[in-house]
């Protein structure tokens, strides 16, 4: 099934107009999944122009073809990307970059390492497939437990390595950023902190390497140039305390818990988490087609990274037309690593369980 568009031909009297539309970047996105978080993928990518074709694929033949119409409609307002998709598997055929967001969704008061087994099994059926039409893609988990499937996706594939891996914590470090920023009042684009381990209840984010601009944020002082509350009664003297402290521990300890349940929020609110992941996707996807290298916290499986082997867990990673080229060996202080082995424990006991 194809439902693309273009738009018509300007004629060339008509006035110049400056487009918002991203052009699309070259190369062919398949996602698998019309659901909530498939179809943001494909949405956020063609907004984005993450791609220069997008397919979208799922065995609910009228569901598919619903969102892939209603993709297509937009299109023309877009980067103009090429919308196509349907319940025909081979519709993913010659896929650069495949996506898979296909599983049981996480329901309210449910962990993402309790979809496990279940989504195992649907993985088991439908990687096979995928390789047969995308044998040269790069493959992105999505559906979670997304560092758990990876590593069955991986063993499934036999793929060189790199070329299989997850979303990770892309996201959950795009909500740390936003909430860091939010609480300093300083740009998003400005703060480079990251959340690394499982994508899920161990996760945690690397606060001894993280900067605001050039300043290590373990030395950010508020106006006044105190670094913490205590810091700042006893710089102020006796006129007082300084206004707007800096982030006390005890303070980051309640971000980084608040990030790490962010998920179960939204789902209790709205029932999925669609937009962020959509977007996050969309961003790993660019990394990959436009062999950026970009340095991303995602998901693959490790092998002797900071003592940890057999299971796949977000690290900081540089990502290009390969997939995962790089895992990065950042500074971690003591409770920082006891809490990434804690983690990797965490996973390995999940894969216990399910034979993986």
């Amino acid at each position: 099934m194809s439902a693309s568009h273009a738009p018509h031909p300007r004629p060339s009297s008509a006035p110049d107009r400056v487009s918002t539309a991203a052009p699309p970047t070259g190369g062919r996105l398949a996602v698998v999944g019309a659901g909530a978080v498939g179809s943001s993928v494909a949405y956020a990518a063609m907004l984005r122009g993450s791609a220069r074709s997008i397919a979208l694929y799922d065995i609910r033949a009228e569901k598919v073809r619903a969102e892939v119409l209603d993709l297509a409609h937009g299109s023309p307002l877009a980067g103009g990307a090429e919308i196509t998709g349907g319940d025909d598997v081979a519709c993913v055929a010659g896929a650069d970059v495949v996506v898979i967001t296909a599983g049981a969704a996480q329901a309210p008061g449910q962990t993402r390492l309790d979809l496990a087994g279940t989504n195992v099994k649907i993985l088991e059926s439908l990687m096979p497939q995928l390789l047969a039409q995308a044998p040269d893609a790069v493959f992105i988990l999505v559906t979670n437990p997304c560092d758990v499937l990876t590593v069955a996706a991986d063993a499934l594939a036999a793929l060189p390595r790199g070329r299989v891996f997850a979303s990770g914590t892309v996201l959950d470090t795009s909500r740390l950023r936003w909430r860091l920023a939010e609480r300093l009042g300083i740009a998003p684009r400005s703060i480079h902190a990251t959340i690394i381990g499982e994508h899920g209840d161990s996760e945690f984010p690397l606060w001894s390497s993280a900067h605001i601009g050039q300043v290590p944020l373990q030395d950010w002082t508020d106006g006044a140039g105190a670094a913490d509350a205590a810091g700042a009664a006893e710089a102020a003297g006796a006129a007082g305390a300084a206004d707007s402290p800096a982030l006390s521990r005890e303070e980051l300890d309640r971000l980084g818990h608040e990030v790490a349940g962010a998920a179960y929020e939204v789902i209790q609110g709205k029932g999925a988490t669609n937009l962020a992941i959509g977007v996050a996707a969309a961003r790993i996807v660019e990394a990959v087609l436009r062999d950026e290298r970009a340095v991303l916290p995602v998901s693959s499986p490790l092998t002797g990274y900071q003592g940890i082997s057999g299971v796949a867990m977000s690290v900081p990673s540089i990502v290009g037309r390969a997939g995962v080229e790089r895992t990065l060996e950042v500074p971690m202080d003591e409770d920082e690593r006891a809490r990434l082995l804690a983690s990797a424990d965490a996973l390995r006991e999940v894969q216990r369980s399910l034979g993986l």
